[in-house]
């Protein structure tokens, strides 16, 4: 953990294996991921180690050599955490604990701590803490004895850190009481949603740190905290936007990530159901990560889970300008080309093309092609609200160019 008095980070090691469903390359892009999370909770990540295996070490997660590869570099270096890239079994991680003798995290309970740290509101402590509870409940026999050794720090935040609860029945009954908590907060956010009256929903989605906050907070002319960080924005946020003359709501959800903890799409149902009852879906992509196209599969599968993959949906293509596409040289006869040499042009040419124009490239830091996204938002919204309120066509003209200070 960050400590506001210092400014030195928690050394961290990245464990990840590679195996038939993730080979070499796939395990390098996830470790990429788990380092940036690793950052992002307040970690400095020292050395990743990978290794081949089939399945994972039932006992240690990874085989026993490279374990004691890992152990003797967490002792030199005087390691803080050792962090995995996949959930391990409670038996797991006490095993590993006790030969590397250090703090052990593995990737889902990283995302739930960054979760903890950005957690602002009420409401959202209670969707985390509910999970991290979960998450616990079968880890207790080691984890408390563990937290009494080493208190503080990436894992270590929320439920435990002030009390060592040992009675399972304890714990139980506290996430029945969350339980209900969430359930009571659940009734009045749909009844905030149901007094929203007859203006159309949007919701923002997509991977983490995108550019859905910053996006938001241009069209809608807000301040929401963003930052180049995962999960900057955890806590839902709604504005009344008005294009020209067409008001209708604009709500910033939490972004998705590979290997979301179910306890988290569990707990943040309420989040969920923004989008699950929007009107209208704007999924932003970051067309200038490598893998955006990965990111996209990731989110729609989220959106396939909560059933709002059939809903219309605008993709918004973010971060043009930062978009740098490999060089290629045509005369390299041992270098094929592929998609990551593609141009934006070519890439408009591809499987974007058959979006039914339902595709827009943007900058949202720069302000490029945001009188497009006007727009299109513009009339898909106005084609939603005519819809449902035939007599309101006169009300909303199709949206032609005009003057920002109009």
């Amino acid at each position: 953990m960050l400590d506001a008095k210092t400014t030195t980070y928690e050394t961290a090691v990245l464990i990840g294996i590679i195996n038939q469903f993730q080979d070499e390359e796939k395990s390098k892009e996830y470790l990429d991921e788990l380092e940036f999370l690793t950052y992002t909770a307040g970690g400095e990540v020292k050395k990743r180690f990978q290794q081949k295996l089939d399945v994972p070490h039932p006992k240690t997660f990874i085989g026993k050599g490279k374990l004691e590869q890992v152990r003797d570099f967490v002792e030199e270096h005087k390691i803080g955490t050792a962090i995995f890239d996949d959930e391990l079994s409670p038996a797991q991680q006490k095993n590993i604990e006790k030969i590397l003798k250090c703090k052990v995290v593995d990737r889902t309970y990283l995302i739930l701590d960054i979760f903890a740290q950005r957690a602002k509101t009420s409401y959202a402590s209670t969707q985390v803490e509910l999970a991290q509870y979960e998450y616990l409940l079968p880890r207790l026999a080691g984890l408390w004895t563990h937290l009494e050794r080493q208190r503080g720090g990436i894992g270590m935040r929320g439920p435990g850190e002030t009390e060592i609860e040992t009675d399972r029945r304890i714990v139980r009954d506290k996430i029945t009481l969350l339980k209900k908590k969430l359930k009571t907060i659940d009734k009045q956010m749909a009844v905030q949603r149901g007094n929203r009256g007859s203006l159309v929903r949007v919701a923002l989605v997509g991977y983490t740190n995108v550019g859905k906050s910053t996006l938001m907070n241009v069209i809608s002319k807000s301040e929401v905290f963003a930052e180049n960080k995962l999960f900057a924005t955890l806590d839902t946020t709604v504005r009344k936007v008005v294009i020209r003359n067409l008001p209708f709501l604009l709500t910033d959800t939490v972004g998705f990530i590979r290997k979301l903890p179910t306890q988290l799409v569990e707990s943040f149902k309420s989040t969920l159901d923004e989008v699950r009852e929007a009107d209208l879906l704007l999924h932003v992509v970051d067309i200038s990560h490598e893998n955006f196209e990965d990111h996209i599969e990731s989110v729609n599968t989220i959106l396939d889970d909560i059933e709002a993959r059939d809903k219309p949906c605008i993709m918004v293509f973010n971060k043009i300008d930062k978009y740098e596409p490999e060089a290629y040289d045509q005369e390299d006869l041992m270098t094929e080309r592929s998609t990551e040499h593609y141009s934006l042009e070519e890439w408009k040419k591809t499987w974007m093309q058959r979006e039914e124009g339902n595709v827009l490239f943007i900058s949202a830091t720069e302000k490029e092609n945001i009188e497009v996204f006007r727009k299109k938002v513009y009339n898909t919204v106005r084609d939603i609200h005519i819809t449902r309120f035939p007599y309101n066509n006169f009300l909303y003209p199709e949206y032609e160019t005009y003057s920002e200070d109009e």
